[in-house]
């Protein structure tokens, strides 16, 4: 059950972050979802849009993170890690990724405006002109937030295993120490 509750967690989380994240960035550039994705959910409403998007592009990285740290916090005869010895962890990079995800849109803003960076066929003539450069701010934003949620939850992963591989080390497992 303790597994099962990692996993939860991890959903959640993720599918929590992603309706926030896609909020914002449905209302920055609803083309981003009506033109650079399927048309899934039949709709232009951002809130829908976030709603959806939020949802559907997060559930399944929540599941690898939740099955991936469930093993680290679970596995072996170490002292195992709860879902709520984990909770701030994931909290924290869930904050981690947001940062990331506003500074590379940030990022993706100047590039845009100076002409560094341009949208590219077929999508440049699908998404107006005028919307080039909040289409460029979202996909620079969801990039930087799959980036960070990888690199991140893999570092979180790594932490949570030898976190319990230097508390049996140092014997603390005896003591219930963490």
């Amino acid at each position: 059950m303790g597994a099962a509750r990692i996993i939860l967690l991890g959903v959640g989380a993720a599918v929590f972050y992603g309706i926030l994240h896609d909020q914002v960035t449905a209302r920055i550039c609803v083309e981003y979802f009506t033109i650079g994705h399927p048309d899934v959910f039949g709709t232009d409403d951002p809130t829908l849009l976030g709603l959806g998007w939020g949802v559907l592009a997060t559930w399944w990285v929540g599941l690898l993170l939740g099955a991936a740290l469930a093993s680290a916090a679970r596995w072996g005869k170490r002292r195992k890690r709860t879902a709520s010895d984990l909770l701030r962890p994931v909290a924290v990079l869930l904050l981690i990724s947001g940062g990331c995800a506003l500074l590379a849109g940030l990022a993706g803003y100047v590039a845009a405006s100076c002409g560094w960076v341009v949208l590219t066929e077929p999508l440049a003539s699908l998404v107006p002109e005028g919307r080039h450069i909040p289409f460029l701010v979202d996909l620079w934003a969801h990039s930087a937030s799959y980036a960070a949620a990888f690199f991140g939850g893999a570092a979180l992963v790594m932490r949570t295993w030898r976190g319990r591989l230097r508390e049996a080390a140092n014997g603390a497992w005896k003591t219930g120490g963490f």
